[in-house]
């Protein structure tokens, strides 16, 4: 018997964008990074791509890509964060399907995902099309191929998806074992009962349809799939591969067998720290020392066609032991964190949006007949333009699926048309049901989706849709109080977010007075022409007036407003902004506001800002939120300077009496100890952070804190700092690598960095480390070899910064 080894990850997240700005918003509880994408990257994803495998002394001696290795899935939505915020990151997932090409004998390890995460059994026939096609063409896209495999979100099941998959070119997928129903080897009459996770997960299964077609069916194994997510199996590589090797049947006699498991891709890594490590490091035992042969899906497919046959459990999935109840009632599944919360809003919140789809699917049908072709072909095929949105691209779509040529309205509607399908299929991903709460994230996202679809309802065919779809939640209970229902969460989370043109105008306006901009700028994925603007200034007042125009990127809608900001300094701002109604009016509020602000009559020009524009006047809380929070960071710059300068002062008049009370354990004031903790704290920061970090004078303030006794209290956000700081020196010393003073500065960084409370995680410069190794370090080493003076001490600088960042530098 030849035995295989497949390990699948599943590598998702709830999408977190803003729906009216397409981006992520800074997430406060993803500290010190932006978001929680930007987090669990930095905590999985990147990791298995660069994993470390170690050798007996705890040094790194291998640093692999493990997506080359592993079967996986990445959810089309989070591979176009990463595409866009992670590039490196997402070139190295693309890399490791090539190279898993190269492995399996042509055989590419990625496997594609439907589109956004939804429940495909309760979707309709024309939903499930979509989001399979979807998931097909943003995987062809991105892989240059096509996919063999597809993962079903959840591993929710149905024949009429499999059938849809399939008749797409989907040759297999994964489920679990408790979704086998009864199995028989082929040839036999005899079927087996396989419910209850019965069957044999090491054979591969065809299943077949109704059309006559076969698919086929990977069970993975379920209790190393569950000791690896959830019973710490991940905590040595050794016993994560002994318990891999135990998966395979005792009889030495049987046919070659296949052991494979399935989790979320976060598994190694997020939920569980250096997972990505344990992951690698029993690959590579289990390859090398021949115990089994590492494959995936799609070559063990090639090697074995299937022999048995199987049936499965529909209206199944992997992670509700009720089938596909947890993502439309009450069933009891949920996170456990909240002991007596129901989810009884479920079942209403489906109910309310299948009730929109259908009304919104009507009504887009009608209109885009007018307009395109087939408006369902023209939905299917707008995937091209989600994933390319120049407007060489956008015009090419409209060119084939309209019916004739369109005016630049009438391409805003066709475009408006096809958004509304998009966020009608949006706002079923997955996670707005998984979860506890109706005003939890991951819900308020979902009807984001959907205040996003009724937005743009609203904009086609005139308003009363919103009025039902509220009607429904309604009857969706929250289990917070304070939140009462669906339509009140919707109310407080939904509404307030939404955005149309005069409002993007409205912070362009004010952010004007803040930030420099372009005659061209863009906005998130809104595209802003200012076509007159001009300042004024009176002591700390400024007066900001224009005009211009604003365009959705997405829609191609477009509008022309004149605008005024009035900074009375600090946070007082007061603006307006109204549509631009003429060159005469422009210039009659141009006098008008202008001539007061001249007269320094403040109070003056308050008011004609208001007559201006009619009392829709606009202050620094309609800012989006990065942008806000990086202009009050400006604007708080003179405060906090001056009571740094304050809290300096205190420290620098009672530093020795502060270290010297440090000497004899006497307890530092408070007033003393947090003036210190601020002045250093500041400093160090300031130093970290400086395009070309100074060691020495890292080195002395952590010695002057160390000295005072003062601990640095934000030691997650130190870390990071020094991780930074380090990974501008390895990349200034990958350019340049003849300059030795970079090789000892970011020695010194690094020995720092390690030796704080909280260690930093020097990755990045590990990797840029490890790489020169392979690269810069052999011609290093013979140039020492032959007596160059210079070279020598390169090669025991080099060999220094090994040492501390663990790793193995052969040769020394």
């Amino acid at each position: 018997m030849d035995k295989y080894v497949c390990i699948h990850g599943h590598f998702y997240q709830p999408p977190r964008e803003n729906p009216w700005l397409e981006a992520i918003e800074r997430q406060d509880s993803a500290y010190p990074h932006h978001d929680w994408n930007e987090r669990i990257s930095s905590e999985c994803y990147a990791p298995n791509s660069a994993s470390r495998i170690l050798n007996g002394e705890g040094m790194i001696d291998k640093i692999v890509n493990n997506y080359g290795k592993i079967s996986f899935d990445f959810g089309p939505t989070l591979l176009s964060w990463l595409e866009e915020k992670d590039p490196e990151i997402y070139q190295a997932i693309l890399a490791g399907d090539r190279e898993s090409r190269k492995t399996f004998s042509g055989h590419g390890s990625a496997m594609a995902q439907a589109y956004n995460h939804v429940i495909l059994p309760l979707s309709n026939t024309r939903d499930k099309h979509t989001q399979i096609l979807w998931g097909i063409r943003d995987f062809e896209r991105r892989f240059g191929r096509k996919p063999e495999g597809m993962w079903l979100p959840e591993t929710a099941v149905d024949i009429e998806s499999l059938e849809i998959m399939r008749k797409m070119g989907i040759r297999f997928t994964i489920l679990a074992p408790h979704q086998a129903s009864r199995v028989r080897k082929k040839g036999s009459r005899e079927w087996q009962d396989a419910s209850g996770g019965r069957i044999d997960p090491t054979l591969p299964y065809d299943l077949r349809l109704p059309s006559g077609r076969k698919i086929a069916l990977f069970f993975y194994d379920g209790p190393i799939s569950r000791a690896v997510a959830f019973e710490r199996l991940l905590t040595r590589g050794e016993t994560f591969a002994e318990r891999i090797m135990g998966g395979f049947p005792g009889n030495p006699s049987t046919d070659d067998r296949l052991v494979h498991i399935a989790t979320d891709g976060e598994t190694f890594g997020h939920h569980h720290r250096w997972g990505d490590m344990a992951l690698s490091y029993a690959l590579q035992h289990l390859g090398s020392n021949g115990d089994a042969h590492i494959t995936n899906y799609g070559e063990y497919l090639e090697l074995h066609p299937p022999s048995h046959e199987a049936e499965i459990v529909e209206n199944t999935s992997w992670s509700c032991m009720h089938g596909i109840e947890r993502w439309r009632a009450d069933c009891g599944c949920s996170s456990g964190a909240h002991p007596g919360w129901t989810q009884q809003w479920r079942a209403p919140l489906r109910e309310a949006l299948d009730s929109l789809r259908d009304e919104l699917s009507s009504r887009f049908e009608d209109a885009g007949k007018k307009l395109l072709k087939n408006p369902w072909v023209a939905r299917d095929g707008y995937i091209e333009v989600v994933l390319d949105r120049s407007p060489e691209n956008v015009s090419k779509f409209l060119a084939g699926h309209a019916n004739r040529k369109l005016t630049p309205a009438q391409s805003v509607t066709a475009l408006s048309l096809l958004e509304l399908q998009r966020h009608a299929q949006l706002m079923y991903t997955s996670c707005g049901w998984f979860f506890d709460e109706i005003s939890g994230i991951e819900t308020v996202q979902v009807l984001q989706y959907a205040g996003r679809a009724l937005q743009l309802a609203e904009g086609l065919f005139g308003g009363g849709l919103e009025s039902g779809f509220l009607e429904r939640l309604e009857l969706a209970k929250s289990n917070v109080p304070a939140h009462g229902n669906g339509r009140k969460v919707y109310e407080k989370f939904v509404r307030p977010a939404m955005l149309d043109l005069r409002k993007v105008g409205a912070h362009y306006a004010v952010s004007t007075l803040f930030e420099t901009y372009e005659d061209r700028a863009r906005l998130y994925c809104y595209e802003v022409e200012r076509e007159d603007f001009r300042t004024l200034q009176s002591g700390e007042a400024r007066l900001a007036l224009g005009k211009a125009k604003i365009a959705s990127a997405i829609t191609r809608e477009e509008g022309r407003f004149t605008f005024g900001v009035l900074h009375l300094g600090d946070h007082n701002v007061s603006g307006g902004i109204r549509e631009f109604a003429g060159e005469e009016a422009y210039q009659a509020v141009l006098r008008e506001i202008g001539d007061a602000f001249r007269s320094a009559d403040l109070p003056e020009t308050l008011r004609a800002v208001d007559r201006a524009f009619g009392g829709s006047t606009y202050s620094l809380k309609l800012l989006f939120r990065d942008h806000q929070r990086k202009i009050l960071e400006k604007l708080l710059q003179k405060s906090q300077g001056d009571a740094l300068a304050a809290y300096r002062r205190v420290y620098e008049q009672n530093s020795q009496l502060v270290r010297f009370l440090s000497k004899v354990g006497h307890p530092v004031p408070r007033s003393f100890s947090a003036a210190a903790e601020l002045a250093i704290g500041t400093d160090l920061k300031a130093a970290l952070e400086a395009e070309e970090p100074d060691a020495e004078k890292i080195r002395a303030l952590l010695d002057e804190s160390a000295e005072t006794g003062i601990p640095l209290s934000d030691e997650t956000g130190l870390a990071y700092d020094f991780e930074k700081a380090a990974e501008r020196i390895a990349a200034r010393l990958r350019a340049s690598p003849a300059e030795l003073f970079l090789l000892l500065s970011l020695d010194a960084v690094v020995g720092m960095g390690m030796a704080l409370p909280t260690p930093a995680n020097f990755w990045k410069a590990q990797n840029i480390f490890y790489e020169m190794l392979q690269t810069v370090y052999p011609e290093y080493l013979a140039l020492a070899g032959r007596g160059d003076g210079n070279a020598g001490e390169w090669v025991r600088a080099f060999c220094e910064l090994g040492d501390k960042l663990h790793i193995r530098v052969r040769g020394e």
